[in-house]
């Protein structure tokens, strides 16, 4: 039988790199909007899409790029549960754009990381429980005193 302990080692061990590739993938995702090293950004805008942006899709791609970084630096951070649920509608959104662009196959891949940063946002929440922190310690340590 699990122990509470077993459980939140389980959630930790999910949440940590969770947290690593949901932070920093954003960021560099972000930077690369203005460099476009990783890719051609813009053909990624769906045609339909292009006629209602008030501005060039260089510059709405600049914007898109803030923004990935912002959640990167939100997941980062102590607010990585908001940071998390930003992210999993961004992604959401997303792929619905590269639906209706063609792009099916990478649409598919950014819903299954919209469910993975949905589930950080779910785990970032018990990990911010500080009974979940103290169950997690070992009987002697100072945390399991204090509990």
């Amino acid at each position: 039988m699990k122990t509470d302990a077993d459980r939140n080692a389980a959630v930790h061990s999910a949440y940590v790199p969770l947290r690593i590739v949901f932070g920093l993938v954003p960021i560099v995702a972000g930077l690369d909007k203005f460099t476009n090293l990783l890719a051609d950004w813009k053909s990624y805008i769906a045609p339909w899409a292009e006629h209602f942006l008030p501005v060039s899709p260089s510059v709405f791609m600049g914007i898109v790029g803030l923004i990935e970084i912002a959640v990167g630096v939100l997941v980062c951070t102590h607010f990585v549960r908001y940071g998390a649920y930003v992210a999993a509608a961004w992604l959401t959104l997303i792929a619905i754009n590269l639906v209706t662009a063609g792009f099916l196959d990478v649409a598919v891949r950014d819903l299954g990381l919209a469910v993975g940063a949905f589930a950080l946002g779910r785990l970032a929440l018990v990990e911010a429980q500080p009974f979940a922190r103290t169950q997690a310690a070992s009987p002697g340590s100072r945390d399991a005193r204090v509990a």
